[in-house]
């Protein structure tokens, strides 16, 4: 075979490799749309007002609008932190309206590695827990001695048993739950290090609850605190 049509192959077989990997881009990115419209529709079941606010970070897609009156925040997030074993798609679901606490109040569950949707670990008072708070739990503060209604807080955090939730973050603008949506799967990640997550859709019934538990969590403490005035 000569020179010039070793080179004429090369070039043929590199052009292939090209087109392919063109054409699975494009396949991906229209995936990836089908999804977020799904998802979208699925959300609009429970917040009709749902707009995407989304700022283009890689893995993160944001919704905001309004659920019985109150604005809300809805964001899922993919998390590929080196330090994590797989990665993990989580749900942030944020109640953003005032809440009568004087600083920051995080509960973290099991927080054994940093992640990408939390300032955790830059807060620097870790609180002493009250009865009624899962033993897997960590709390933290930005300000040292602030008091918080601890007892009231661990009445309204059923939703922790259950071993999904990872974070429970409270501060004077709003209420916010983080959710464990899945982990990748291990045979597809452990081989091509890619984040697949069979297919896991938004389920509203999951959206609701979150919001009827922070929203019954908020209006405890605004109510505790209007009674302590």
């Amino acid at each position: 075979m000569s020179e010039l049509t070793s080179a004429l192959l090369a070039g043929v077989i590199v052009l292939a490799l090209v087109l392919h990997l063109a054409w699975l881009a494009r396949r991906s990115r229209k995936r990836d749309l089908a999804g977020l419209a799904v998802e979208e529709a699925r959300i609009r079941t429970v917040i009709a007002d749902a707009a995407n606010v989304s700022d283009g970070t890689v893995g993160v897609i944001t919704w905001e609008g309004s659920w019985n009156g109150q604005r809300v925040q809805l964001r899922t997030i993919v998390d590929t932190l080196a330090t994590r074993k797989l990665p993990a798609r989580w749900l942030s679901v944020s109640l953003t309206e005032k809440v009568a606490v004087p600083a920051i109040f995080d509960m973290m569950m099991r927080p054994g590695s940093p992640t990408t949707f939390s300032n955790f670990d830059h807060l620097e008072h870790t609180l002493p827990k009250a009865p009624g708070f899962p033993a897997e739990a960590i709390l933290r503060t930005d300000k040292r001695g602030a008091r918080f209604p601890q007892s009231l807080i661990a009445s309204h955090i059923e939703i922790f048993a259950e071993g999904r939730a990872k974070e429970l973050l409270i501060t004077p603008n709003g209420v916010r739950i983080v959710w464990l949506l899945a982990e990748a799967e291990r045979a597809r990640y452990g081989v091509f290090r890619q984040a697949e997550f069979g297919g896991t859709a938004l389920d509203p019934a999951l959206i609701e609850r979150l919001l009827v538990s922070m929203s019954a969590l908020r209006d405890a403490i605004n109510r505790h605190e209007r009674q302590a005035a």
